[in-house]
């Protein structure tokens, strides 16, 4: 089956499962997409089962950023033997939202065998979403990387940002309730 057939029939499976009243109350919150199915995160991934690995429909999907669920999903077909950072940090840079964000660290690049550089590249950039993605990426690697972690966290928590503070005082909070005596 040709890449264009599989991203047709993976979008009428979104077509399908669309939820209106989702999308409606999504684009009520500002959600800034031109097409919003409403899917949630299972649909999605019970979708991405169904088309298992597939590294070109994933980046086609990824390119995508007028749809909501294609960016969602795109890292969930990405195979994860084709993950280097580099790759990381394309997608990372290529991600419009938090949201995506989220769903890229939590099905994607937790699966980086040495996410310290790129977290560390990530921490450092002016850009609020780039230092949000550092965060997200962070509390992959706890607890094996916390003093990595921990000084990602602090600096970032120091920054004051709307966008990176909640995640760097949620894992500092973290760190220090598995740093306590147990007792």
């Amino acid at each position: 089956m040709t890449s264009f057939n599989k991203l047709q029939q993976l979008k009428r499976r979104f077509f399908a499962l669309r939820n209106g009243a989702v999308a409606d109350s999504m684009r009520k919150s500002g959600a800034n997409y031109r097409i919003i199915f409403g899917l949630n995160l299972p649909q999605l991934a019970e979708v991405a089962s169904e088309f298992g690995p597939d590294a070109q429909l994933a980046l086609q999907l990824r390119d995508n950023l007028t749809t909501r669920e294609s960016l969602l999903i795109a890292p969930m077909l990405y195979p994860t033997d084709s993950l280097t950072p580099e790759v990381a940090l394309e997608w990372i840079r290529l991600s419009p939202t938090p949201e995506v964000i989220d769903i890229l660290c939590l099905k994607l690049l937790r699966h980086l065998s040495d996410p310290a550089p790129v977290i560390t590249e990530l921490a450092a950039s002016d850009s609020p979403l780039d230092r949000y993605a550092a965060l997200r990426l962070s509390a992959n690697i706890l607890p094996r990387e916390m003093d990595i972690v921990e000084s990602v966290a602090r600096s970032e928590a120091e920054r004051r940002d709307p966008l990176t503070l909640l995640a760097a005082t949620m894992i500092i909070d973290d760190i220090e309730f598995r740093r306590e005596p147990m007792g």
